[in-house]
């Protein structure tokens, strides 16, 4: 694999980051490209590719990072994070520190799989950080899904699952709120192999949202009925761990005025809790998707 490799006409430098994932981009940047069709059509070129792009020293500006993210396509809101009131679309997860001691962050997610229509990608800005700490994980389940053993590609290639909002989010909510909350987003059902839009790879798509599968009580995969919990439950968790591989992985050390920009279907992410209490301020534009196939 070349370690650095110069495209033109933007000259820009494109550093791997690991042989799974992940490339810096340095020589441009974003509010330029949001302006510029063919800068544009490279870097989303490049985040095909590489799956997950970082980028330090972006001078954005808040009406700059949403019209960066609105150029993949509309913007959408989040039902539980705060959004910008002068910018829809433009999410603040901000962290304070007199937030509790005990509070998490997340769990190997893709965003917001309940959707029907998942987000395609994001673009994630940091406004503040940690001195140490308070990095994010990403991993690759295209080359999760690849490397699953034969059978088990066999055994979940008919299988779909469950994805909710309500059981995450919804989960340390008042009982009339949390059921307000499945009213509006009723548990969305997806392929567990997804197949990506436009480079056609096959994806492994459960995650931290991901509840139960919905068609495997079968007789092909159910003797007698004690089978169904176990079995069930057991090829989900093994399924969910993948995105744990760290084969699998790239870590990003994050600084203020730093963007990643990641395909949200073909990968998971994770933003580390391991630091002291202080403020991690991020703004993310999530970018609406297609209903996966």
């Amino acid at each position: 694999m070349s370690q650095q490799t110069v495209r033109s006409p933007q000259a820009l430098k494109v550093l791997p980051l690991t042989c799974a994932l992940g490339a810096h981009i340095s020589g441009v940047q974003l509010s330029q490209a949001a302006q510029d069709g063919g800068l544009f059509d490279e870097l989303h070129a490049l985040l095909l590719e590489h799956k997950v792009l970082f980028l330090r020293d972006q001078v954005l500006t808040r009406a700059e990072h949403v019209a960066f993210a609105s150029r993949f396509g509309s913007l959408e809101d989040h039902p539980v994070a705060g959004s910008d009131p002068e910018h829809p679309g433009l999410v603040r997860i901000y962290k304070s520190p007199d937030q509790p001691a005990d509070r998490y962050e997340n769990a190997w997610h893709s965003d917001a799989s309940w959707r029907e229509k998942p987000p395609m990608g994001c673009v994630l800005r940091c406004v503040e950080c940690p001195p140490v700490g308070g990095d994010t994980m990403w991993a690759n389940m295209a080359l999760a899904y690849d490397k699953l053993p034969a059978h088990v590609k066999e055994q979940i290639a008919p299988l779909r699952a469950r994805h909710s909002i309500e059981s995450t989010f919804g989960a340390a909510m008042p009982i009339e709120k949390r059921l307000a909350l499945h009213a509006q987003f009723p548990d969305a059902e997806h392929p567990v192999v997804r197949t990506h839009p436009q480079t056609g790879e096959k994806i492994l798509y459960v995650n931290g949202f991901t509840t139960h599968f919905t068609n495997f009580h079968t007789p092909a995969n159910i003797r007698y009925g004690q089978d169904y919990n176990p079995g069930g439950a057991d090829l989900l968790r093994y399924l969910v761990m993948q995105a744990y591989v760290p084969e699998y992985q790239v870590r990003w050390r994050w600084h203020p005025n730093s963007v990643a920009i990641w395909d949200n279907r073909s990968t998971q992410h994770y933003a580390v809790m391991d630091y002291p209490p202080c403020h991690r301020k991020m703004e993310r534009a999530g970018i609406q998707g297609d209903t996966p196939f």
